[in-house]
Order: structure tokens, then C-alpha cells, then sequence
């Protein structure tokens, strides 16, 4: 009985956590350099959250936890296509559209602020997202900004403001909302009020005046990161693939690159999933055989 009783002992500490089987070994060393690229990345952009979230799982599932740094961040952040400030802000975007990952929203703020963008252009993104995904979304957003913004308070870290917007006081709020409408497609104006003037024109009035004079016009976060949100967002989102293919096409017109956007979909995978950067991939598709 001793015998048996010792050889029990030695097969479970080999197989669960005083040592390896030979196969986890050989498992183990394949992930390892994913694992460690994963982990000098997330350091960058909020190492001390993205600890909390590992030891967190460490119970219940860490499977997920080394998922978690070996594809997001060892697979898709260390990609140069696309740079750091641009990605959080991609992300920040779509957590806040979505609306329904507070926790990673907070992470992700505090990953922006780390990377390059100030508090202004933070609250740009967010503002933004009233467009695309509510008011409600928005102000949870803000909320998780704040939050966030004492907690680093706080600790003694002094972020960048940024500058505050400026505004068009000469126009009214529908011509200047006419004018940055077709600084991304000068054909949009056009047909918008051909395919909703005369059934609702309200809708084309309140998309001009707010969607592009009161929020797309404030000139303190740029268009390329404005049209960045945007993709982000509604490729979250999943259920807009027309105004998605129009922000895409956009984003080519001011100068964003067809694999920045590709970029921009793989990132998505991470956020809301490989259905939605498989479908938002495939708009970018059309969007591309229509341009040629």
C-alpha cells in the first residue's frame, strides 16, 4: 500500500504543478516566445491591469489566461501595420460601442493614455460614439474615463489634456455639416437626401448637423483617427455593413492604407470576435473590387 500510495504521489505532482509531462514540456516551449512577445507588449500598454486580469483566471481558467497574451498580444499588437496610439483608439472605439466590457474598457483607457493620445482626444472618441452607437454608450464610456482618470490621478500620473476643439462660427451647423460629409466622399451629401429627403428628411437634416457639424467638425482628434473609431466601431457592432462600407471607403479617401484597415479587422478579432473581422474584412473587399 505504501508503494502504491508513494507512486500516486510522484504521477500527480509530475502531471499537476511540481513537474511536466513530457508533452506539456514540449507544449510549453512552443508557446514560449508568443508568451513572452505577448507579455513585453501588454507591458506597454497596461501591465499592471493586465496582470490583475491574468491572476484573476489563474483559478477558474488559466487556459485563457495564457490565450489572452499569446494571440492578442503576441500574435496581433506586436504587428507593425498599424501603430500603437492608432490600435487603442481602435479599441476603445469598439469596447464603447459594444458597451458591455467595462472592466476591458477600463484597461484599454488606461492602455490609450499610455500610448500617446491625450485625455482630449480619449473624450473625442468617445463623443463620437454617440453617432454610431447611442448615447447611452457614450455616457458609460465617459464614466469608465473618469473613473479611470482618478484612479491614475491617484497614483501621482499626470496625463496630457490635450487641446480643446475649435469651432466653424461663420457656417451654419447644416453647411458646415455638408462640407466635412464631403471632405470623405463628395458624393455622400447628394445621396443622402436623394434616399431620405422626401420620406424623412429630419433624419437627413439631424445626421448633417449632429453627426458631421457638431461632432465630425471639432478639429482636436484627427480625421485618420476619427475614420479609424468609426471602422472600429461599426465592425464591432456588425449590424451597419452599408455605413461600414462608406466609412471604409472614407478612410481609403483621406489616406488610411487597405492594410491599415485589414489591420483594423484582425484587432477586431480579438474584440468582437472572428465573425465580425471576417465580415467586416469581406466589406472591405467590396469596397475595394468597387473602387477598381
Amino acid at each position: 500500500m505504501k508503494y502504491l500510495t508513494v507512486l500516486a504521489l510522484i504521477l500527480s505532482i509530475s502531471v499537476n504543478g511540481y513537474g511536466q509531462t513530457e508533452n506539456q514540456t514540449k507544449m510549453d516551449s512552443t508557446k514560449t516566445e508568443r508568451f513572452k512577445r505577448g507579455w513585453e507588449k501588454l507591458k506597454e500598454i497596461d501591465g499592471e491591469a493586465g496582470e490583475k486580469v491574468i491572476e484573476s483566471l489563474k483559478d477558474i481558467s488559466p487556459s485563457l489566461g495564457n490565450f489572452i497574451i499569446e494571440y492578442p498580444f503576441g500574435d496581433i499588437y506586436t504587428r507593425n501595420a498599424l501603430d500603437l496610439k492608432s490600435k487603442e483608439i481602435a479599441v476603445v472605439a469598439a469596447l464603447t460601442a459594444m458597451g458591455n466590457a467595462q472592466p476591458q474598457l477600463k484597461v484599454h483607457l488606461n492602455g490609450a493614455l499610455n500610448t500617446g493620445s491625450s485625455i482630449n482626444e480619449i473624450k473625442e472618441v468617445i463623443l463620437q460614439m454617440s453617432v454610431y452607437s447611442g448615447f447611452p454608450s457614450c455616457i458609460n464610456g465617459m464614466n469608465a474615463l473618469k473613473e479611470v482618470l482618478q484612479e491614475r490621478s491617484d497614483k501621482g500620473i499626470k496625463d496630457d489634456i490635450g487641446k480643446s476643439p475649435s469651432y466653424n462660427k461663420k457656417d451654419t451647423r447644416l453647411d458646415v455639416g455638408n462640407q466635412e460629409l464631403t471632405k470623405l466622399d463628395n458624393t455622400q451629401v447628394e445621396k443622402l437626401k436623394k434616399a431620405y429627403d422626401e420620406f424623412s428628411p429630419s433624419l437627413v437634416q439631424f445626421v448633417l448637423e449632429y453627426g458631421y457639424a457638431d461632432i465630425f467638425s471639432r478639429d482636436n482628434l484627427s480625421t485618420r483617427h476619427r475614420q479609424i473609431a468609426t471602422i472600429s466601431a461599426l465592425t464591432a457592432i456588425g449590424n451597419a455593413k452599408s455605413q461600414l462600407k462608406f466609412h471604409i471607403n472614407a478612410g481609403l479617401n483621406i489616406g488610411l492604407t487597405e492594410n491599415e484597415v485589414k489591420e483594423i479587422m484582425l484587432l477586431m478579432s480579438v474584440y468582437a470576435g472572428f465573425p465580425a473581422a471576417i465580415n467586416g474584412t469581406n466589406s472591405l473587399k467590396e469596397v475595394i473590387a468597387e473602387k477598381e
